[in-house]
């Protein structure tokens, strides 16, 4: 084998490492981010809430908490409200940054906020701090700013 091919077969590995390791995270990000907004709305976040700001089941809501809490981002208990380690206000913090960011990117691309604000969801797991910085330079170009 070729040593160019070699090198191209390592970054594709490399990047689909990547990719892989964005959505193992994307969707502890996602209920970190969620339980924080619904702190700061309500005063408290629970399963019941989490539910229906994801659109998913109780069940589901329970079962990914678990797997929150092994990992040390929330605490939960029966019949209590679930609150963010410091570790997963670190995490959802820098989640928010980043949406922020892409969000902002879009809108002064010319993309509708609406279709912005979906399209940030997706993309704010899925990009390296260059890139974010990136955006956030390009961004700034765009309104003026920079």
């Amino acid at each position: 084998m070729a040593k160019a091919e070699r090198k191209g077969e390592r970054r594709d590995a490399d990047r689909f490492h990547s990719t892989r390791s964005a959505h193992r995270d994307e969707t502890a990000e996602d209920y970190t981010e969620a339980i924080m907004q619904l702190v700061e709305r309500r005063g408290e976040a629970r399963v019941r809430d989490l539910a229906a700001m994801m659109g998913v089941s109780h069940v589901t809501v329970s079962r990914i908490l678990g797997r929150l809490q092994e990992c040390g981002l929330v605490e939960t208990a029966p019949y209590k409200p679930v609150t963010l380690t410091p570790e997963g206000r670190r995490m959802a913090a820098a989640a928010q940054r980043r949406h922020v960011v892409v969000l902002e990117f879009l809108v002064a691309l010319g993309v509708k906020p609406d279709q912005a604000e979906i399209d940030a969801e997706g993309i704010e797991h899925h990009v390296s701090d260059a890139t974010i910085r990136a955006m956030q330079r390009h961004t700034a170009r765009l309104r003026g700013d920079g």
